[in-house]
């Protein structure tokens, strides 16, 4: 029986046909049966301005979610910081530590209108080798996609304005995690001495947890301050190497982590056999291109309505390196491939993202995934 525990990551998607909430009532059924089913976390993401996706604010969220189960662990994967304060992140999960003690994670992100910074990687010593876009147990890892057409476009600048107060600048991300965890530890101290302490949230029992796609800040700062950090292959496979080996050299004890601890994310699809699997992933590619053509993520299709699309050559290579990494067949077949990334990254945790068009469908996955997961 393998000791890896499962995460869902939920981006309360809505389907072609659906409305929010019908989507928001799905996602706490479905929190409901992977209680059940024995998943470790159900973890909420956070999007805004997506006609397809619901879950624009993962405290809001698991408040409601944490009402309607009692034992698995909830958490944010992630919250936004680039246009939230660390006041505001700590009040917010502190509220929810007060209620509900013990059962949160408290993912943070540098998404969120954040410039980019370049990465300072470390020379990784023992990485694993990439032969043919493949590591030596044949994880796929595909060529590096880049993400400034999505950074540089109108939508994007929109959503930038709009989620922050005019002409404030975001915190440097170091800098805002230093503070959020010194307001949670009770030690904040402004630069005139002063203290703050912040109730609920101070001393709140709260696992925190960086995500990021690469071996840059995020994993720096996960790194430096003896953190858990999550890895998003599902975002970007190309990276996910060197975000979980950037992480480890980072890697420096803390009093509630003795060693580096990982989690790495993958899209996930179980049915019945191969054949039913790939035909619920059939909107897949649809909904990723909607994502990086920057129109923002449409409801999620059927099979009929994303089959009905014209793709061209420029359609299938802004999608190519997620569909191909998306692990879509038997539960055996996903198993295996979730094994695959385990062993290529190291990885002590998994975090699944299941999205199709039927709810039941969506159930009915996580269900074989769990139970052929705890077999091994």
């Amino acid at each position: 029986m393998t000791n890896t525990p499962l995460t869902v990551l939920d981006l309360v998607p809505i389907s072609s046909g659906s409305n929010a909430t019908e989507a928001l009532r799905n996602s706490i059924d479905l929190a409901q049966q992977a209680e059940r089913f024995g998943y470790r976390r159900y973890w909420f993401a956070e999007h805004h301005l997506n006609p397809g996706v619901a879950g624009t604010s993962p405290a809001v969220l698991l408040a409601l979610t944490a009402g309607a189960t009692s034992t698995i662990r909830l958490g944010a994967g992630a919250v936004q910081l680039g246009h939230r304060t660390a006041l505001s992140t700590v009040e917010e999960f502190g509220l929810l530590d007060a209620l509900h003690p013990g059962r949160f994670d408290l993912g943070l992100g540098r998404s969120g209108g954040r410039p980019a910074e370049p990465a300072k990687v470390p020379a990784l010593v023992g990485a694993p080798a990439v032969a043919d876009g493949r590591t030596a147990n044949g994880l796929r890892i595909p060529a590096k996609f880049s993400f400034q057409h999505l950074l540089g476009s109108p939508r994007f600048a929109m959503q930038k304005a709009l989620l922050a107060q005019p002409n404030a600048t975001p915190q440097n991300y170091t800098e805002q995690i230093n503070d959020i965890l010194e307001l949670i530890d009770g030690t904040y101290r402004s630069a005139d001495g002063v203290e703050a302490h912040v109730i609920p949230g101070e001393h709140a029992d709260l696992q925190v947890w960086i995500l990021g796609s690469s071996g840059g800040e995020s994993a720096q700062v996960a790194g430096s301050n003896g953190l858990r950090f999550a890895a998003n292959y599902h975002v970007s496979p190309a990276t996910v190497l060197e975000a979980v080996e950037g992480y480890r050299a980072a890697f420096v004890p803390s009093p509630g982590l003795a060693r580096p601890h990982v989690s790495v994310s993958a899209d996930v699809v179980v049915a019945e056999d191969e054949a039913a699997a790939r035909e619920l992933a059939t909107g897949y590619g649809l909904w990723v291109r909607s994502i990086r053509t920057a129109e923002g993520a449409i409801e999620f299709p059927t099979p009929a309505q994303a089959r009905a699309h014209a793709w061209t050559d420029e359609d299938r290579a802004l999608v190519e390196d997620r569909v191909e990494t998306q692990f879509v067949g038997s539960a055996a077949q996903v198993a295996d491939h979730l094994e695959r990334l385990r062993d290529a990254t190291g990885a002590d945790e998994l975090i699944v993202t299941t999205i199709t068009h039927d709810h039941a469908d969506r159930i009915r996955s996580y269900e074989l995934l769990a139970q052929e997961w705890a077999a091994r």
